[in-house]
Parts: C-alpha cells; sequence; structure tokens
C-alpha cells in the first residue's frame, strides 16, 4: 500500500494546524513529522510539545522520525505525545536492538534509518523486526536539499532484501522528492514517500493530489 507523508518540516508554523488539516482533507493519511536535536544532525526543530498540541488536530497517522542522539532516552515521551511510528537512526544508537525493542514496548510501530553514506548491509539483519525501512536520500537536518542519484540503487537493494525476509516492511523514502522524480523512486520499490515542499508550497490540495495520482 501506498502512503504519502508530508513533513511538516516545510509547513507554514504561524498555520500548522490548519495546513495539517488541508493535507488530510486532499487525501494524505500521514504526516511526517522531524525531530531534530542539534547533535546527531546540526539543526534543531520541534520535540514533545509540538507533536502533543498537534494530536487532537488530527486523524493522521504521526510518522515520527527521530534525528537524535541516542532516542532509546526519550521513546515513552513520544508515545504518549502521539507518535504512532517512530523511526530511529542506526547510526544514532549503541544498542539498535534495545532501542527496537523499546519502541515495541512503548506500543509504537518501528522504522529504521540510514544516512546517505551508510551501507545498506546495516538494515539488512533489522529487516525481519522493524516495520518500515527509511532510506534518506539527502543529508539529514535540512530541508529543501536536491535528491541524491545513488539512492535509487538502495532502494532496489533494500526493496529485494525486504521481499525475501519481511515483506509486510514499508520502504520510505526522504529528502528532495517531488512530482518531476516521484514516479522514479516508486518504481525503484519505494511504498511510504515523504515530501516536504513540493506539498506545502503552493496550492497543497494540488500538490497532494499530484503525488496521488503517480502512487497508485
Amino acid at each position: 500500500m501506498f502512503h504519502l507523508s508530508p513533513s511538516i518540516l516545510a509547513a507554514d508554523f504561524t498555520r500548522l494546524g490548519e495546513q495539517v488539516n488541508q493535507i488530510e482533507q486532499a487525501g494524505a493519511d500521514w504526516v511526517h513529522i522531524d525531530v531534530m536535536d542539534g547533535l546527531f544532525v546540526p539543526s534543531i526543530s520541534f520535540g514533545m510539545p509540538v507533536i502533543q498540541s498537534l494530536r487532537p488536530a488530527t486523524k493522521l497517522f504521526f510518522d515520527v522520525h527521530l534525528m537524535i542522539q541516542e532516542p532509546i532516552r526519550y521513546i515513552g515521551e513520544f508515545k504518549k505525545a502521539g507518535a504512532d511510528l517512530i523511526t530511529i537512526h542506526a547510526e544514532a544508537c549503541e544498542d539498535i536492538g534495545a532501542t527496537i525493542q523499546a519502541i515495541r514496548e512503548a506500543g509504537c510501530k518501528v522504522g529504521l534509518s540510514i544516512n546517505p553514506e551508510t551501507e545498506v548491509s546495516v538494515v539488512e539483519p533489522w529487516i525481519s523486526k522493524v516495520d518500515m525501512i527509511l532510506l534518506m536520500s539527502v543529508h539529514p537536518g535540512f530541508g529543501g536539499q536536491k535528491f541524491i542519484e545513488e539512492t535509487l540503487d538502495k532502494i532496489r537493494a533494500v526493496r529485494s532484501m525486504i521481499n525475501g525476509q519481511n515483506p509486510s516492511c514499508d520502504l520510505e523514502v526522504d529528502g528532495g522528492i517531488h512530482l518531476g522524480n516521484v514516479a522514479e523512486v516508486v518504481e525503484a520499490g519505494v511504498n511510504v514517500v515523504v515530501a516536504g515542499t513540493a506539498v506545502f508550497k503552493g496550492d497543497i490540495a494540488q500538490n497532494v493530489a499530484g503525488f496521488r495520482s503517480v502512487m497508485k
């Protein structure tokens, strides 16, 4: 099943609730929430209070992407704030297995992400233990970057692993996705697409419809 997960990092924060309602009404069923700590990535975004305040405003599935060092420290808090799926970075965890277990015990779905420079072999041992693999197609920490073309080969490789080990596992891509290249990443094997600027800049409803027309 295909999911469009618009990233609120690109939303107008003076109208955040309104714009999240707009993507919901337009047909998005997930919303991507990037949490950055200024340590694992250079930027700082937002944390539990923003997620908690947004939760009552929408029925969207909260796709919470933790770009933070040792996220195991905060799993319970993100669950309480309203996360449905928590994605961690392999590079940010001293003990990936323990962090996955903590997310499971909290009652959330589990995602595992890797940065562009990390080999896909890092996620292979965990595919049977998670609900989603997230491949970063830009260097994490900033919005509006250009898609790294080499990610397409990584998508194909991970899709092959998923098909062989855990066919129900989702494959998500995040970074530089727009209407001009989304068909290419879907064809390579992605079924969850994160898009920020390409959704929230301009006519939100029209942008969501454009993505949905490709992601069938």
